[in-house]
């Protein structure tokens, strides 16, 4: 079964998969060591962790193209890729579902913003007319060469006009082919469970940590009939807390230890990468220096 093909089971499976966000390869290696089941390539942590800038629009689509595919070089778990809006009209869509298809995506994410978009959790965003809307997922869908990719359809209406009108831009997505869908940003767990009801296609639910939906378990999650639980940014936010920690350390004492509570172990950073692989390599191609 390709990864694509993976992906789709686990969506129409509506267990509730904890999808973490990776924001370069090594991100992406540690999520798969850990056993998840997908990554997901996060727009808002290329953007923080490449220009250090916030998620408002800065990232192109080469960029998130060139991270899809060294991460897709890293991994072997399904890739669900964060496309923003598309990054133009319908036919930008065509060429970035394009582009990112050969970049080793496996779902493409689209969203409904105006242009420059920005976090779904921030304020300040808008959406662009449903028409339009509806038009770039027709695009994406008819774009894709291999029909396993998936189209996912994001919807940040329910900010600006209200959660009803969330559920129409939802419901149009599915017919324009979305095969599965996103509504951002939504504010209560009512509204929560409501989606699960109001809305046939399969769905993410994203799990912003002090964003404005509030956390709700996994577990729940899947007893209400989400795929996929996105935890974007978690271990984002946990590097940098990371990072600060243990520069912190070192301001204050001068020095920092192998201490397995505040560094990975020199073997561990570098059974990650994959060394042992590459010294086996080595060895297999350096047979001339017995001669």
């Amino acid at each position: 079964m390709s990864t694509r093909q993976q992906l789709k089971a686990l969506a129409e499976a509506r267990r509730g998969v904890i999808v973490p966000g990776a924001f370069n390869a090594l991100s992406a290696k540690v999520i798969e060591d850990l056993g998840y089941d997908a990554i997901y390539v996060t727009g808002a942590g290329v953007t923080n962790m490449w220009f250090a800038l916030p998620d408002q629009g800065f990232m192109g689509l080469h960029e998130i193209a060139d991270h899809t595919a060294r991460i897709r070089d890293a991994v072997k778990l399904p890739l669900i890729v964060d496309a923003d809006t598309g990054f133009g009209n319908a036919l930008n869509v065509v060429h970035s579902v394009r582009v990112l298809e050969r970049a080793g995506a496996d779902c493409i994410q689209l969203e409904d913003q105006v242009a420059p978009k920005r976090c779904g959790h921030f304020a300040g965003k808008d959406v662009i007319p449903l028409a339009e809307a509806v038009d770039k997922i027709k695009a994406a869908v008819d774009a894709r060469r291999d029909t396993n990719l998936l189209v996912m359809a994001r919807t940040d209406a329910a900010a600006t006009q209200g959660f009803e009108a969330a559920i129409e831009r939802a419901q149009r997505f599915s017919e324009a082919g979305a095969d599965i869908l996103f509504v951002e940003a939504v504010t209560t767990a009512d509204e929560v469970r409501a989606l699960a009801q109001r809305l046939a296609k399969p769905q993410l639910m994203n799990m912003v940590i002090g964003g404005k939906t509030p956390i709700i378990g996994a577990d729940e999650l899947a007893q209400l009939g989400f795929g996929f639980v996105l935890y974007a940014n978690a271990a984002l936010q946990g590097a940098v807390a990371g990072m600060q920690r243990v520069l912190r350390s070192l301001r204050d004492d001068g020095r920092v230890d192998e201490d397995p509570a505040i560094v990975a172990p020199f073997a561990e950073r570098q059974r990650l990468v994959g060394k042992p692989a590459w010294d086996e390599l080595e060895r297999r191609y350096a047979t001339h220096r017995e001669n």
